[in-house]
C-alpha cells in the first residue's frame, strides 16, 4: 500500500473515532426525545413570538454537549415534535460550538486566552440568530425529507422504552454511513489536497478568512477537538481568520453537509450554506481584531 493511501486510512479512521461517540450521544437523545417529549410538551416551551423562540434554540444548544454530526439528528427530531424550522436551525448551528464542552477545549487550546473563547461564542451567536430571522421569513414549511408522525402516548413505560431503544439504534446506522462516506471524502481531502497550497492563497484580509473557512470545511474536524489544530495555524493567519475556521467548520463540513442533505430538501441545505458562509465571513471580519 503507498504512503499517501496508508495517510488517507489514518486519517479516515482517526475521523471516524473522532465523531462516532457524539455521533451515539446525538441518536441517544434523539431517541429519548422521540419517546419521551410529547408536542404538548414542545409547544409550550418554544416562545410564540418568533425572536423570542430564536434566540432561546440559539442559547440553549449550550445545554447540548453534541458535535457537529451528533446534533443534525437531534435537531431533525425536535423538528417532528413541531419545534419550527427558525428555531431548530440556530439550535443546530449553535449546540456544536457554545455548549461548555467545546468552549472550555478553545480556552485550554489557545493557552487559556478568554479572548478567541468569547469571540467564538459571540460570532457563533450572531450567526445563528440572523440565520434564524432570515428563516422566519424565507421558509413557511419544515424543509425536511420524510416527515415523523409517532404516536406513543398510550404506550406503557416498558414499550416506550424499547422504541427509544429501536429508534436509536435505527437512527446509528443510518446517520452512520453519512459520517463514514464524509469521512473518506474528508480524508482523501487531507491526503491530496496539500495545506500548504491554500496558506499561499491566504494573504489578504478576507482571502485568509476564506481559506481558513474552506480548510474547517475540507478537515471536517469534531468542534471538541478541532481548537487545536486551528491554534497551529495563529503564526501563519490572524485572529479574525482563525475564528472564522472555528465558526464555519462546527456549522458547515463535509460529513455533516451529506447528513443536512439526507434529512433535509437540497434547495434548503444550500441557502443555509450561503447565509452561514457569507455571515460567517462578515462578522468575523467585524467583531474580530
Amino acid at each position: 500500500m503507498s504512503s499517501s493511501l496508508l495517510q488517507m486510512n489514518t486519517i479516515f479512521i482517526s475521523i471516524l473515532i473522532e465523531a462516532l461517540p457524539f455521533i451515539l450521544l446525538g441518536v441517544i437523545i434523539s431517541g429519548i426525545i422521540q419517546i419521551f417529549v410529547t408536542d404538548e410538551m414542545m409547544a409550550k416551551a418554544i416562545p410564540k413570538n418568533k425572536f423570542g423562540a430564536i434566540v432561546l434554540a440559539s442559547v440553549i444548544g449550550a445545554l447540548f454537549p453534541a458535535c457537529e454530526c451528533g446534533i443534525v439528528p437531534i435537531t431533525r427530531r425536535l423538528m417532528a415534535k413541531g419545534v419550527p424550522l427558525y428555531a431548530a436551525i440556530p439550535f443546530m448551528l449553535t449546540g456544536p460550538i457554545i455548549n461548555p464542552v467545546v468552549l472550555f477545549a478553545t480556552f485550554v487550546a489557545f493557552g487559556n486566552d478568554w479572548k478567541i473563547m468569547i469571540e467564538r461564542g459571540v460570532v457563533a451567536f450572531l450567526v445563528s440568530l440572523i440565520v434564524g430571522l432570515i428563516l422566519a421569513f424565507q421558509f413557511k414549511t419544515p424543509q425536511v425529507k420524510n416527515e415523523i408522525h409517532v404516536h406513543t402516548a398510550s404506550k406503557k413505560m416498558s414499550e416506550k422504552i424499547g422504541d427509544a431503544l429501536k429508534h436509536t439504534i435505527d437512527e446509528f446506522f443510518s446517520v452512520g454511513k453519512f459520517v463514514i462516506i464524509g469521512g473518506l471524502i474528508a480524508a482523501a481531502m487531507q491526503t491530496y489536497v496539500k495545506t500548504s497550497t491554500l496558506i499561499t492563497l491566504g494573504h489578504g484580509v478576507v482571502s485568509s478568512n476564506v481559506v481558513m473557512m474552506g480548510l474547517s470545511y475540507i478537515l471536517s474536524l469534531c468542534s471538541s477537538a478541532d481548537a487545536f489544530i486551528a491554534s497551529s495555524f495563529r503564526s501563519t493567519f490572524n485572529d479574525s481568520a482563525i475564528i472564522a475556521f472555528l465558526v464555519f467548520g462546527p456549522m458547515f463540513d463535509i460529513k455533516n453537509t451529506l447528513m443536512m442533505l439526507s434529512q433535509f430538501k437540497t434547495k434548503f441545505v444550500f441557502s443555509l450554506f450561503v447565509y452561514v458562509f457569507i455571515l460567517v465571513l462578515l462578522l468575523s471580519l467585524l467583531i474580530v481584531h
